[in-house]
């Protein structure tokens, strides 16, 4: 079973790639990427336009002249976040099948 990987992404990230790009162009950009996945998960690294992230400050509470007052947002590169989300579901998924999860730990577990 083929699983499509639909994030909820609004802004490109350093790279300027949008993600309406990759999601209108999903058909093309499929194997392209599964080749740069597959050549990442062979030599054990990211190409290294995937490495850096653009950080921008944002707002929590109160006033907006304390900088106490902001959290760090890093915006990374679409395809990346892509990658990262199926192995997090492979992960999961083979803790899920060897009952390695126990009862207790559900606090970033769906449902």
């Amino acid at each position: 079973m083929q699983k499509t990987y639909i994030l909820k992404i609004k802004s490109p990230g350093p790279d300027a790639i949008h993600p309406h790009l990759l999601k209108n162009c999903a058909d093309l950009l499929a194997l392209p990427l599964s080749c740069i996945f597959q050549k990442s998960f062979q030599n054990s690294c990211l190409p290294d336009d995937w490495k850096s992230a653009v950080v921008t400050p944002l707002f929590k509470k109160v006033s907006k002249l304390d900088p106490g007052n902001y959290r760090p947002v890093s915006l990374t590169c679409v395809s990346c976040k892509v990658m990262e989300a199926i192995i997090r579901d492979y992960v999961f998924e083979q803790l899920k099948n060897s009952e390695s999860l126990s009862a207790s730990q559900h606090g970033f577990i769906k449902g």
